[in-house]
């Protein structure tokens, strides 16, 4: 049975924690979780659990199509304390999901160098030397 989008974001939240992967404000009342495509659905991102991960509304919007790890850098510039390791995580979980299943052709080669771009960065602790 396929979950719907709802489940889908309570899936997410339960497995990487309440708190938005791009900026780390802890969901409730006054933050509202979203669910996050990591891998941008008009980039080929499939809408399995494996490509989405919860985060706040503003956060969600501001993003738009904006590649992950771009989107990553720019959340370090604004102050705010990314999640890299649960962006790592749904990557990788993401690129094995692709494997296991197929398909997902216009995925693979973004995903792909997304990864590639993270391994750049110095691994997936979120501290950059420097």
């Amino acid at each position: 049975m396929a979950l719907d989008r709802a489940a889908r974001l309570r899936v997410a939240v339960d497995r990487d924690g309440p708190t938005c992967i791009w900026c780390a404000r802890e969901f409730g009342e006054h933050v509202e979780p979203s669910t996050e495509h990591v891998v941008p659905r008009v980039k080929g991102g499939p809408s399995w659990l494996e490509n989405e991960v919860a985060a706040c509304r503003r956060c969600n919007a501001d993003r738009g199509h904006t590649a992950p790890v771009e989107w990553l850098e720019e959340c370090e510039r604004r102050g705010w304390h990314p999640d890299e390791p649960r962006l790592v995580r749904s990557l990788t979980a993401l690129a094995g999901a692709i494997a296991q299943r197929g398909g997902q052709r216009r995925a693979r080669p973004y995903l792909d160098a997304q990864l590639r771009r993270l391994r750049r960065r110095g691994g997936t602790t979120g501290q950059r030397a420097g």
